[in-house]
Protein backbone atom coordinates (compact mmCIF):
# COMPACT_ATOMS: atom_id res chain seq x y z
CA UNK A 1 0.00 0.00 0.00
CA UNK A 2 1.13 3.67 -0.57
CA UNK A 3 0.67 6.16 1.75
CA UNK A 4 0.51 9.93 0.08
CA UNK A 5 0.77 13.17 2.43
CA UNK A 6 -1.23 16.25 0.93
CA UNK A 7 -0.49 19.43 2.72
CA UNK A 8 -1.24 22.95 1.65
CA UNK A 9 -0.37 26.17 3.58
CA UNK A 10 -3.48 28.74 2.16
CA UNK A 11 -3.25 32.63 1.23
CA UNK A 12 -3.68 34.73 4.43
CA UNK A 13 -7.10 35.92 4.83
CA UNK A 14 -8.25 32.62 2.84
CA UNK A 15 -8.26 30.72 5.71
CA UNK A 16 -12.05 30.24 6.15
CA UNK A 17 -12.99 30.30 2.28
CA UNK A 18 -10.47 27.11 1.96
CA UNK A 19 -12.12 25.43 5.46
CA UNK A 20 -15.33 25.24 3.72
CA UNK A 21 -13.98 23.75 0.50
CA UNK A 22 -11.62 21.17 2.38
CA UNK A 23 -15.33 20.16 4.28
CA UNK A 24 -17.57 20.29 2.10
CA UNK A 25 -15.64 19.07 -0.97
CA UNK A 26 -12.46 17.71 -0.53
CA UNK A 27 -12.64 15.26 1.74
CA UNK A 28 -16.02 13.82 0.88
CA UNK A 29 -14.06 13.14 -2.84
CA UNK A 30 -10.96 12.00 -1.43
CA UNK A 31 -13.50 9.35 0.89
CA UNK A 32 -15.42 8.36 -2.09
CA UNK A 33 -12.27 7.49 -4.17
CA UNK A 34 -11.95 3.99 -5.79
CA UNK A 35 -8.49 2.75 -4.79
CA UNK A 36 -8.29 4.76 -1.58
CA UNK A 37 -8.22 2.42 1.75
CA UNK A 38 -8.38 5.42 4.42
CA UNK A 39 -8.55 9.15 4.38
CA UNK A 40 -7.11 11.40 7.62
CA UNK A 41 -7.35 14.88 6.70
CA UNK A 42 -5.73 17.39 8.98
CA UNK A 43 -6.76 20.92 9.88
CA UNK A 44 -5.03 23.46 11.07
CA UNK A 45 -3.50 24.22 14.49
CA UNK A 46 -3.12 27.70 16.59
CA UNK A 47 0.62 27.34 15.76
CA UNK A 48 0.11 26.75 11.91
CA UNK A 49 -3.38 28.21 11.27
CA UNK A 50 -3.04 28.21 7.07
CA UNK A 51 -1.69 24.39 6.85
CA UNK A 52 -4.37 21.78 5.76
CA UNK A 53 -3.15 18.28 5.20
CA UNK A 54 -4.39 14.71 3.92
CA UNK A 55 -2.77 11.23 4.94
CA UNK A 56 -4.01 8.89 2.54
CA UNK A 57 -3.70 4.79 2.35
CA UNK A 58 -4.02 3.96 -1.25
CA UNK A 59 -4.23 -0.10 -2.38
CA UNK A 60 -1.18 0.46 -4.85
CA UNK A 61 0.40 2.44 -6.92
CA UNK A 62 -2.03 1.98 -9.61
CA UNK A 63 -5.06 2.93 -8.26
CA UNK A 64 -3.20 6.55 -7.04
CA UNK A 65 -2.07 6.44 -11.14
CA UNK A 66 -5.93 6.17 -11.81
CA UNK A 67 -6.97 8.89 -9.82
CA UNK A 68 -4.26 11.59 -10.80
CA UNK A 69 -2.28 10.20 -13.35
CA UNK A 70 0.80 9.37 -14.51
CA UNK A 71 2.08 12.37 -12.64
CA UNK A 72 1.13 11.26 -9.34
CA UNK A 73 4.68 12.89 -7.53
CA UNK A 74 3.07 16.52 -8.40
CA UNK A 75 0.47 17.97 -5.78
CA UNK A 76 -2.35 18.43 -7.91
CA UNK A 77 -4.91 21.32 -7.19
CA UNK A 78 -8.64 21.27 -7.79
CA UNK A 79 -9.11 24.55 -10.15
CA UNK A 80 -11.38 25.63 -7.01
CA UNK A 81 -8.91 25.98 -4.48
CA UNK A 82 -6.17 27.00 -6.65
CA UNK A 83 -6.51 30.94 -5.74
CA UNK A 84 -7.07 29.81 -2.37
CA UNK A 85 -3.44 28.08 -1.77
CA UNK A 86 0.05 29.48 -1.56
CA UNK A 87 1.98 26.44 -1.65
CA UNK A 88 1.10 22.86 -1.46
CA UNK A 89 3.72 19.83 -1.32
CA UNK A 90 3.30 15.58 -1.86
CA UNK A 91 4.99 12.60 -0.61
CA UNK A 92 4.46 9.34 -0.94
CA UNK A 93 5.54 6.02 1.19
CA UNK A 94 5.15 2.10 1.37
CA UNK A 95 2.74 1.94 4.23
CA UNK A 96 4.58 -0.13 6.89
CA UNK A 97 2.09 -2.42 8.89
CA UNK A 98 2.80 -3.69 12.22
Amino acid sequence: MIMRIFQVVVRPGKEAEFSNFFHEMAIPLMKGTPGIVSVLPGAPRADSPREFSFVMIWENLDALKAFVGEDYQSPHIDPAEAELVESRTIRHYDLVET
